[in-house]
């Protein structure tokens, strides 16, 4: 089939990265608020620890789910969808102070970050062929961009004014996302044939709710409730996967998941997202410490958000040289040197924890392996499955940088916690624990190059697909 090539690419992916952008910053801006909100909505803070939690939950239920609805119902409606559910959930939060309300608005944000698989879908389809893998590595990167630069911006604002004005932000640009998808970018004529899999949504949606509050509930909720929800996960996934594998329009092909080229990407998207989300996590944290401490800089929030803008500046800059890369090598070299740059990144990190500088160098290291990370893992995706499935198998693949991430906030917590030092009364985590950290997510983009040594080095051969055009 002959795809039709935007008439305006540079616009397109334009359009779409910023639509990126802003969904990944939607997801972090609460971070800086957590301190606070308990006293804020006079809720206890495990209550409050929700609006972390709901937007994961909702990101990995909704992300593989409307990426399948793309592939059958066109990629820019579903797209469009999913930033009007950012745009209500700013909405919500924005105009309340009530805790209740403000998760069911992070519930609604966290199911816009199908917007990115989606994005990278439209990319495919619309795009000249030589201009799709540096514009999908530009929009895989958003992920991890928006998340440098929302951080940051979040501080400034709850330093400076009020908090609500981050969510009337957001939504302000969550309208202007709508309306130059609406002008600029195409509806793709590829779909994919047959009906939805609503049973294998509702299979799949129940098992990434009982490993995700599994994950991130660990150290809150009774051991007895914890390995309840265990067991329920790990009873659905055979039931769900003997489902999908005789039903004949599957939510996810698990025939094709389970090709190398397929699966040992994905499970490096989890270790790369485990190993990205400790450097976000700890380096706030870090500098803010207490100078009592020995190792703490006592630095504001203000200035520990800034830490994180250099890595930032580093992915933006490193996205176009990541496509090149992979244009001259293969994304599946540039994946084993961006997980290696990672690893590095936290050598770095275990040796410069003690000044500002030192901390910044070693996180934007991390970042900039990061950012080549990200620009590999799509290209890898698409070059193993068929075009009528890209939307679902890059939201599968969203998906498991989203399941990484939720395992890394919840070991940080845990050793951060776990590992402390006291002095008159007062407790802080040890810089052992840091340091402990530092050295788990290095073996997780270590464990991630070696990975890459199963992802076949040639293109498999293509399935032979029906599709129709609307």
């Amino acid at each position: 089939m002959t795809v039709r090539p935007a008439a305006r690419p540079r616009l397109v992916l334009a359009a779409l990265a910023f639509c990126g952008v802003l969904v990944s910053i939607s997801q972090t801006i609460v971070v800086p608020l957590l301190p606070v909100l308990p006293a804020i909505t006079h809720s206890p803070a495990a209550d409050v620890s929700w609006l972390i939690t709901v937007t994961l939950l909702t990101g990995a239920v909704f992300t593989p789910l409307l990426g399948r609805a793309g592939d059958m119902y066109g990629k820019r409606r579903v797209l469009l969808i999913a930033l009007s559910s950012m745009i209500v959930g700013s909405l919500l939060c924005a105009s309340s102070s009530n805790l209740t309300v403000l998760i069911v608005g992070r519930a609604f944000q966290g199911a816009a970050v199908a917007v990115v698989p989606l994005g990278i879908s439209i990319l495919r389809d619309e795009l000249p062929p030589r201009r799709v893998i540096p514009s999908i590595a530009i929009m895989s990167s958003t992920l991890g961009i928006g998340a440098a630069f929302g951080i940051p911006a979040a501080t400034l604002v709850v330093e400076y004014a009020n908090w609500h004005t981050m969510f009337w932000i957001n939504l302000g640009l969550g309208v202007l996302d709508v309306v130059l998808v609406l002008l600029i970018v195409p509806e793709s004529a590829i779909r994919t044939r047959g009906r939805f899999d609503i049973l294998g949504a509702v299979g799949l949606s129940a098992f990434l709710v009982c490993l995700l509050l599994a994950v991130s509930k660990s150290s809150a909720w009774s051991t007895t409730t914890i390995a309840g929800l265990s067991a329920a996960a790990i009873l659905l996934v055979p039931l769900w996967g003997w489902y999908e594998l005789r039903t004949k329009s599957p939510l996810v092909d698990l025939r094709v998941s389970a090709r190398p080229a397929v699966l040992f990407t994905n499970l490096g998207a989890l270790l790369i997202g485990f190993a990205f989300y400790a450097n976000s996590l700890s380096t706030a944290q870090l500098v803010q410490e207490p100078t009592w401490t020995g190792y703490g800089l006592g630095e504001s929030i203000v200035v520990s958000g800034l830490c994180l803008l250099p890595g930032g500046v580093a992915m933006v800059l490193l996205s176009p040289v990541s496509a090149r890369i992979s244009s001259a090598r293969g994304p599946r070299f540039t994946l084993a040197i961006a997980s290696v740059l990672m690893a590095a990144g936290y050598v770095v990190r275990l040796f410069t924890s003690s000044n500002v500088a030192g901390i910044v160098i070693g996180a934007t290291v991390v970042s900039a392996g990061t950012a080549v990370a990200y620009s590999a893992l799509p290209a890898l995706i698409m070059h193993a499955v068929p075009v009528t499935e890209t939307a679902a198998a890059n939201g599968l693949n969203t998906l498991m940088r989203t399941i990484g991430q939720a395992i890394c906030s919840t070991i940080v917590a845990s050793v951060l916690a776990g590992v402390t030092i006291s002095s008159g009364g007062r407790v802080a985590p040890a810089l052992s624990a840091y340091l402990i950290v530092f050295v788990i997510a290095g073996i997780s983009a270590l464990v991630a190059a070696g990975l890459v040594m199963f992802i076949p080095a040639r293109r498999p051969e293509p399935v032979p697909v029906k599709v129709t055009t609307a």
